[in-house]
């Protein structure tokens, strides 16, 4: 008998390639002629940066970043061959298995060392920044990423917010403008952005990213409203500025 085990990581407990493992073993216990191969998988979510390391040979490159916590923790993203593609697990810096079940709160936590990864990753050189958004422990919106790669957002006094969901109903100014990216060093080309997700919710409403994902965050219902109260303001500045 011939089995492929392809498998995604067990939240909090185990990751894609170890779970693939552990019932490779079983299988093997209970038929010892069993042949298998295992092909761990991944949805964009924690585990994605081993995943695609283990499938495509990439060149990992570990680097300083701040957790969702702002604190400082060694993470990893990797490159292609050729150093124009940079891989990048959102999950790495600003992902739950970063946060104990005592500090996860979404109206606290941040993106900001996802902004650090992509940047540095432009400053090697790619080009084009592949995105895994899964497993975070952030309602952010990402404004932490964006506060990262040089925006502001400024509150109704013109005083600069802390990059947390809490602060999104602050905001009342956002700076530079959403079409004058910063530049980074003498790369002056156009970088080119892809997201890897696998679910299609709206910003808003009773499907939307508050309601549907804040609690696994660490949310209660206080704080699922007030972060929904604050993606719709930034939705309004934001449609604002593009208007």
């Amino acid at each position: 008998m011939n089995i492929l085990i392809a498998c995604d990581s067990f939240k909090d407990a185990l990751d894609a390639p170890s779970v693939c493992r552990a019932i490779e073993k079983g299988l093997l216990l209970a038929n010892p002629l069993t042949k298998t191969r295992i092909f761990p998988l991944s949805d964009g979510g924690e585990g994605l940066s081993d995943i695609l390391n283990f499938h495509l040979g990439l060149k990992p490159i570990e680097i300083e970043v701040h957790d969702p916590l702002f604190r400082k923790v060694k993470a990893h993203y990797s490159l292609s061959a050729d150093g124009t593609t940079a891989f990048i697990e959102m999950a790495q810096a600003a992902g739950l298995q970063r946060l104990s079940q005592e500090e996860r709160n979404p109206l606290k936590t941040t993106t900001f060392g996802v902004g650090e990864m992509i940047k540095d990753a432009i400053k090697m050189g790619a080009t084009h920044i592949i995105l895994g958004i899964g497993g975070s422990a952030t309602n952010d919106l990402g404004i932490g990423m964006a506060s990262a790669l040089g925006w502001r957002f400024l509150d109704k006094n013109n005083n600069e917010l802390l990059p947390v969901g809490e602060n999104l109903k602050k905001i009342e100014q956002i700076y530079p403008p959403f079409d004058s990216l910063p530049h980074f060093g003498n790369n002056s080309q156009d970088i080119q952005f892809e997201v890897l997700n696998d679910v299609k919710n709206p910003l808003l409403g009773k499907n939307g990213a508050a309601n549907v994902y804040a609690r696994q965050k660490g949310a209660n219902t206080q704080d699922i409203k007030a972060l929904e109260q604050g993606a719709a303001q930034f939705s309004k500045i934001s449609n604002w500025l593009h208007g």
